[in-house]
């Protein structure tokens, strides 16, 4: 039976091929699950007619997300922390920090969009990558300071 897949599947092929495949796994594991559908003009026509959309809802999103990256150009943030001797923080400062403290200067960052390699724990100036939608980065510069 040939089917048309709607979703990339690691052993049988990419998003958009045409694969043939035995009726009963079809049937019972692609069809439920819709990770196909049976090969039909009508079906490749409506999969072409998503296509479109995606492209669309996605150029839309990257433009949203090069805005708000040419907004974050001037950025910073500072995050208080309470230090004890030597100036060693209590804890350390974590990507919900530093979303909270984007969020009350207006901007609507999520802490997995924040890429920390590891989290920080000493004061100073810090420059923070914010990857905002595929191919679209930003940087921040995080202050962390006394409180």
């Amino acid at each position: 039976m040939e089917v048309f897949l709607l979703q990339t599947i690691s052993t049988l092929g990419a998003r958009g091929e045409t694969v043939r495949v035995k009726p009963g796994y079809a049937r019972n594991y692609l069809f439920p699950k819709k990770l196909a559908v049976p090969l039909s003009n009508a079906n490749f026509k409506e999969f072409q007619e998503e296509e479109k959309r995606m492209k669309r809802r996605d150029a839309h999103a990257t433009a949203a997300a090069q805005d708000l990256a040419a907004r974050l150009v001037d950025v910073s943030c500072t995050v208080p922390v309470q230090v004890g001797e030597e100036d060693r923080l209590y804890g350390s400062v974590t990507t919900m920090d530093i979303s909270n403290e984007l969020k009350r200067q207006g901007f609507d960052i999520e802490k997995r969009q924040i890429e920390l390699e590891e989290p920080i724990k000493k004061l100073g100036v810090y420059t923070v990558p914010l990857k905002l939608h595929g191919d679209v980065t930003a940087a921040i510069k995080v202050w962390v300071v006394k409180e």
